[in-house]
């Protein structure tokens, strides 16, 4: 199913833009029967104050802070779940301080973000779900003691500041947060990251056999984006850039690769790289790059 590429996608995401503003622990392990927490982050306090790059998703990332991302719809019982996560961390901090004798300030407990495409009245009613007329539409506060907030990112409006967040959304919504993010200026500090993931994410849906129609939408909205980056790369000669990208998409899908098969990326022509980019679709394991290596390196001595 491709819920799980997306899904990883989503985790791979939300690291990728908090890891410089804290500490993100992606998937974190919670209670005796092993929950998963999607992404747990810690904010620097330093570096609180740069998080307004990120809009919204900066703001909520100002205190600890929980992340749950839906591709689908978060059902009732899975909101559940979260919250029961949040609970058992809650627990865990408060054991930790009466073993150390210390109080702990309501504020280190994380509060959770469960990020949804869409939810229903009844489940936002349900859980006593509120708007606060300090945050955008579409965050719904449950009561306090809770600490935790339903993001509905279908209803968040369409301003630069739900980007980051639009991003994880579906159909029309990520496509159009896929467009905002294209015409960003590429000095943005966060543009090129968030497409070399959104790459891997269309790399990883063009080969699997069952895609939905929505996520071949997507996979053809982002193909150009792909071919103007590469084209761009070349045409002004980044050669460079161009083995950092495949470097980067290599780790993604086999692993980190070290500095020995690095050193041979490094000594392929921009034609090669090319060829590697779309070959590396196929690979599953290291030895799939290294014999792909070892037959460019036979092709060139004959």
């Amino acid at each position: 199913m491709t819920r799980f590429i997306h899904d990883q996608f989503s985790k791979d995401y939300l690291e990728e833009l908090l890891k410089p503003f804290g500490t993100v622990q992606a998937p974190s392990r919670v209670a005796a029967e092993v929950k998963e927490i999607d992404v747990l982050f810690t904010p620097i306090p330093t570096q609180t104050t740069k998080l307004n790059t990120l809009g919204i998703l900066g703001r909520m990332a100002t205190i600890p802070a929980i992340f749950e991302p839906f591709r689908n719809p978060a059902s009732v019982d899975e909101i559940g779940d979260c919250i029961s996560k949040l609970l058992e961390i809650k627990s865990a901090i408060q054991r930790e301080g009466k073993r150390n004798k210390t109080k702990i300030p309501e504020t280190e407990i994380p509060q959770l973000w469960i990020l949804t495409p869409t939810a229903s009245e009844n489940i936002i009613f349900g859980y006593g779900g509120q708007l606060k007329s300090d945050w955008v539409k579409g965050i719904y506060f449950l009561p306090q003691h809770f600490r935790t907030a339903i993001v509905v990112i279908h209803q968040l409006p369409s301003i630069p500041e739900t980007l980051w967040l639009r991003i994880l959304g579906r159909g029309k919504v990520q496509q159009q947060a896929i467009d905002e993010l294209a015409a960003l200026p590429n000095t943005h500090p966060f543009k090129r990251v968030t497409l070399e993931l959104l790459y891997s994410l269309q790399q990883n849906l063009r080969i699997n056999q069952n895609i939905e129609i929505e996520d071949r939408e997507l996979v053809m909205r982002l193909a150009p984006l792909y071919q103007e980056d590469r084209e761009r790369a070349r045409q002004e000669g980044l050669q460079q850039g161009e083995q950092q990208l495949i470097v980067r998409q290599l780790n993604r899908r086999v692993g980190n690769i070290d500095s020995s098969l690095i050193e041979k990326i490094q000594q392929l022509s921009i034609e090669q790289l090319e060829i590697l980019g779309e070959a590396l679709l196929d690979f599953a394991t290291v030895a799939d790059l290294e014999l792909w290596l070892n037959q460019q390196q036979n092709t060139t001595n004959q």
